[in-house]
């Protein structure tokens, strides 16, 4: 299951809406952010490319295209930049996803009974299970996974493909703005 984000953004907000202060009320700059992405050097770029989505081509495409002007253009790149992904790229994308994990904290039985639908899950796709959980708090993302894996297991192979590309799709999305204010408040490289 992916870790939440610091400061959730739906994949479907406009672009004006991505730069909306964290619920911590500190303004959120990702203008700083982005210069210093895309003043980067080629390999790196890449390679923090690579973990917003895993797929090479998708991160190779994202880093050739800089400099983005804003983060509204960057987000528009990396949606292209997802529905053109090849069967290949998708499953590549898949395989660099991290395993599913919890909080310590919580129920054993959560933890048993989010294995027992990933595995699954697994065995009728052939791949790890993937959502956004952008619009859900933490106490919820144990239900919504299940309750996503328990609809997903409905659809036919073609079906989950596209709806599993789409998730791909909204997690780099949010990546990308966790990274575009990874630096906030720091002078390190991203």
């Amino acid at each position: 299951m992916p870790v939440q984000p610091r400061h959730p953004v739906p994949a479907d907000a406009p672009a004006d809406a991505l730069g909306a202060p964290p619920a911590d009320g500190a303004p959120v700059d990702h203008a700083a952010g982005l210069a210093h992405f895309n003043s980067l050097p080629f390999a790196a770029a890449e390679a923090a490319f690579l973990e917003c989505c895993g797929s090479l081509r998708w991160a190779h495409r994202m880093a050739a295209h800089r400099p983005y002007p804003d983060l509204g253009a960057l987000l528009a790149a990396s949606d292209e930049a997802g529905y053109d992904l090849a069967a290949g790229d998708i499953a590549e994308a898949l395989a660099a996803e991290p395993a599913p994990c919890l909080h310590h904290d919580a129920p054993r039985a959560a933890h048993l009974a989010l294995r027992a639908a990933h595995a699954a899950y697994e065995s009728r796709f052939g791949h790890t299970f993937v959502i956004c959980l952008d619009a859900h708090g933490p106490s919820q993302h144990v239900d919504q996974v299940l309750a996503g894996i328990r609809v997903r297991m409905e659809h036919d192979v073609d079906e989950e493909r596209a709806v599993t590309a789409e998730e791909l799709r909204r997690l780099a999305r949010r990546r990308i703005v966790e990274l575009m204010t990874a630096d906030r408040g720091r002078n390190e490289p991203l």
